[in-house]
């Protein structure tokens, strides 16, 4: 009989498995954003783990889930910088495929210091080499989890796969449609959750974009190709929630932007573990809101993203 304390400790199931992009950030202040061909003087510059997958996983971590990250990232620079910043945020990369030929993911970042807008270029570098064979490598963490998130940041076959993973696994599906491609229309029956902003709503829904009105026609139209939920993040005005029951539109907390520059990840990452952890969808969705109002009145993306006894102070 073999003894019991020779086993190894088992590794925790993840509540939170993401399947996404990691890149590096590379983000420059100056007062405003430049017009087109015109040269700033730029006041900071900074460079910062990112990608819209390794956002959300470290939102969800600091908030207190158990998250899994399922990726690919190349080490040929940068990379291993970019797992170590995983590591040191509790998140588990036993998922991410690790690429010696390729270079990661490069995001270069431009934001205004009044009023905290941003403008982004998006190289996706080996996050666009994510393939369903390497989704298929993770397979017992997406079934394992309790939520299963995923953006459009990489190839929609490998999204594909992981949500019909998570399907067959009766695990909650969450997609993030950002940026906003017309192949993502192909996940909607797939997604339990779609979480979407104002613009990436008309786009997918192929209708105008405007206020909450428009957004609310948009909702309905995506509800109706296979999304549970659809939610539309609105920025200051809040966010609409639209299920088969009606809509309701949940207000914004009012804070002063510092940076928007990872808002919606942030937003997805409190989403995700307020539904990982039982909570009903409107709760969920305000555990999101505090998240984001609390990382837009600073600097910073990942190491913006607050703590849960932030919040719950």
């Amino acid at each position: 009989m073999s003894d019991p304390r020779a086993a190894a400790p088992a590794t925790p199931t993840a509540q939170v498995v993401v399947v996404g992009s990691i890149n590096m950030d590379m983000v420059s202040h100056s007062r405003r954003l430049p017009a087109p061909g015109e040269t700033l003087l730029g006041e900071a510059f900074v460079m910062a783990p990112g990608g819209k997958g390794a956002n959300q996983a470290v939102a969800a971590a600091r908030l207190g889930a158990r998250v899994s990250f399922v990726s690919r990232v190349g080490t040929r620079a940068h990379g291993r910088e970019l797992l170590a910043a995983l590591a040191e945020e509790g998140v588990d990369a036993r998922g991410v495929q690790q690429d010696e030929s390729a270079l990661p993911g490069i995001a270069v970042i431009m934001v205004a210091s009044e009023g905290g807008e941003n403008s982004i270029v998006y190289v996706p570098g080996s996050n666009a080499q994510l393939s369903p064979a390497d989704v298929q490598a993770a397979a017992p963490l997406l079934q394992g989890a309790r939520v299963v998130v995923a953006q459009l940041e990489v190839p929609v076959p490998a999204i594909r796969c992981a949500f019909e993973i998570a399907r067959a696994a009766g695990v909650r599906t969450v997609l993030n449609a950002a940026p906003a491609l017309a192949a993502g229309a192909e996940l909607l029956p797939l997604c339990d959750w779609l979480v979407v902003n104002e613009t990436e709503a008309a786009q997918l829904a192929d209708m105008p974009a405007g206020g909450v009105a428009e957004a609310g026609a948009a909702a309905q139209a995506l509800l109706a190709r296979g999304p549970r939920q659809v939610l539309v993040t609105l920025g200051a005005q809040g966010a609409l929630l639209a299920d088969a029951s009606g809509q309701q539109l949940l207000p914004a907390r009012a804070v002063k932007a510092v940076d928007t520059v990872g808002a919606g990840d942030t937003f997805v990452g409190g989403l995700a573990t307020g539904l990982a952890e039982g909570l009903g969808a409107v709760e969920a969705v305000r555990l999101g809101q505090a998240a984001a109002a609390i990382a837009v009145s600073r600097s910073g993306v990942q190491s913006a993203m607050p703590r849960r006894s932030e919040i719950q102070a």
